[in-house]
């Protein structure tokens, strides 16, 4: 299945999938794809997305970052979401788009590629396992307002 750039045409299919990953964010997943489009949006740097029968059925957000957990280099693709319609799972489609996301990678200089899920999400750690990312780490986050 061919891999493509998100194009703006693609913006409501795409936040359709962002709201399936991030549910209850609608307003501001909308705003960071608008923003994303007009230039204003620092991460992600690419959005690769698959589409079947003019529709999207899955979509890998791409950033680079300076560190992640298990990372020995200092500039990383950073998986920052990744998504698979549950119509268009189990037919090879994660590990395609895994596939042109180290592409992507590899174009801008980096030879790793990190990810991250929650910790509870027994789903992506299978799908992750199976695209060939090792688990490095569970960690814990907090934040204090002060």
């Amino acid at each position: 299945m061919p891999i493509r750039h998100a194009k703006k045409s693609d913006r409501n299919q795409w936040l359709l999938m962002r709201c399936a990953l991030w549910p209850g964010q609608e307003n501001a997943l909308a705003d960071e794809i608008d923003r994303f489009f007009s230039g204003s949006l620092t991460e992600p740097l690419a959005v690769l997305v698959a589409e079947e029968n003019d529709r999207l059925i899955g979509l890998a957000e791409l950033s680079v970052r300076p560190t992640a957990v298990g990372c020995l280099t200092d500039r990383i693709a950073f998986l920052e979401a990744w998504y698979v319609d549950p119509e268009a799972r189990r037919r090879g489609l994660g590990r395609t788009l895994v596939a042109a996301a180290e592409k992507w990678a590899r174009a801008q200089g980096c030879t790793e590629l990190a990810s991250d899920a929650e910790i509870n999400n027994e789903t992506s750690r299978r799908a992750h396992l199976a695209a060939g990312f090792e688990e490095v780490g569970i960690i814990r986050c907090f934040r204090k307002t002060i």
